[in-house]
């Protein structure tokens, strides 16, 4: 692995990402001087060795519908990431999976056949109808608790708040959410309706709904990683990983350079995008970065 830095090409991407993200996992305040400018309350020297990178991890649905799933739980259990950003997909395969397996099957099985068969193909891989009849059993005594929440207590449900819930709900070690929420790593899904989540939202609504505040546009997690570091003047760290291209102008396969121009990362960083399948990149990342070189926040 430490001769991709030098092997050309994507190979070298990967390197650079690895060497960034390293450098995110590693960094300090201390490493920074004290100016004219800091904060009074930041120039304790012990207190600057506290102070630490906030790791945001976006990733969209497909990751974890892929066995990617069991490396962000990973990264969440160990308490290695300090924000989940994700599409609706990314919150209901996560809870679907502690409920029925998802199969491996081919990229090219014919839809009419598999339609009659009761198998929902996801590239190549298969999701049985029946997950999903069990994932509205399990939901909508969790929705009329919500509902409940709601109307005597005022509650005001959130994506954010939903999917924490769900996480306590679930009380599954194997999910993700189950971890944020034990874990209290918030997990922000801008279109969490934009999915099963949303059909169940929908049937639901016989009753009195429960209002969650939702976006969708193109480049969800991305972008809204992006677009909350453009409100300090742009992300310190920056690593993406897609097999997006520029060339139509999706926010989904801008380059870092582009965000830049925006303010959304900084114009000193060292921003870095791997071109590839990330169902392939991201662990071999994972392996070089968080799981050999991670310190344990209660150690550090």
């Amino acid at each position: 692995m430490e001769s991709l830095f030098t092997t050309g090409f994507q190979a070298t991407s990967l390197g650079q990402a690895v060497n960034e993200v390293n450098r995110m996992i590693q960094w300090r305040l201390s490493d920074e001087p004290v100016g004219p400018h800091t904060d009074p309350d930041h120039v304790d020297p012990e207190y600057r060795k506290t102070v630490r990178t906030r790791i945001f991890l976006a990733y969209t649905s497909n990751l974890v519908s892929s066995g990617v799933r069991e490396h962000i739980r990973y990264l969440v259990q160990n308490k290695m990431v300090d924000v989940v950003v994700t599409t609706a997909g990314g919150i209901e395969e996560d809870l679907i999976k502690c409920m029925g397996h998802t199969y491996v099957g081919d990229f090219h099985l014919p839809g009419a056949d598999l339609r009659a068969k009761g198998l929902n193909r996801i590239g190549n891989m298969l999701v049985p109808n029946a997950n999903y009849c069990v994932f509205e059993d399990w939901i909508m005594p969790v929705l009329d608790g919500m509902l409940k929440d709601q109307k005597e207590l005022g509650t005001n449900w959130t994506p954010s708040k939903m999917i924490e819930r769900f996480g306590r709900e679930i009380d599954n070690p194997d999910s993700i959410a189950y971890w944020a929420h034990k874990n209290k790593i918030p997990i922000f899904c801008p279109p969490l309706t934009d999915g099963s989540i949303g059909d169940m939202l929908f049937f639901h609504s016989e009753a009195p709904p429960l209002t969650p505040g939702s976006a969708c546009v193109a480049g969800v997690p991305k972008h809204h990683v992006c677009n909350a570091n453009l409100m300090r003047n742009g992300a310190d760290f920056s690593v993406y990983m897609s097999t997006a291209q520029e060339f139509d102008g999706c926010d989904s396969g801008a380059r870092p350079d582009e965000a830049v121009s925006w303010g959304k990362i900084r114009l000193e960083a060292n921003p870095v995008k791997v071109y590839g399948d990330a169902t392939i990149l991201m662990p071999l990342l994972i392996s070089q970065t968080f799981a050999r070189n991670f310190i344990p926040k209660e150690s550090a």
